[in-house]
């Protein structure tokens, strides 16, 4: 599984980091970006609960 975020509509909100530290991350813009070039099985579920919480559905994990 990979993860993406679309930087045009993040709002910089932090609850993808929040749920999922070892995925997500805020960059210095306060936007967020996937810092795991490949979602191990480990954090599959918090990757899927970020995509599915995120308040404008800028994350996808596939």
């Amino acid at each position: 599984m990979k993860a993406k975020v679309d930087r045009d509509i993040c709002v910089g909100c932090g609850l993808c980091e929040s749920v999922c530290p070892k995925v997500f991350e805020m960059d210095n813009d306060s936007i967020a970006e996937v810092i795991a070039k490949v979602i191990t099985t480990e954090n599959e579920a918090c990757a899927l609960e970020a995509q599915d919480e995120c308040p404008v559905s800028a994350i996808i994990v596939d």
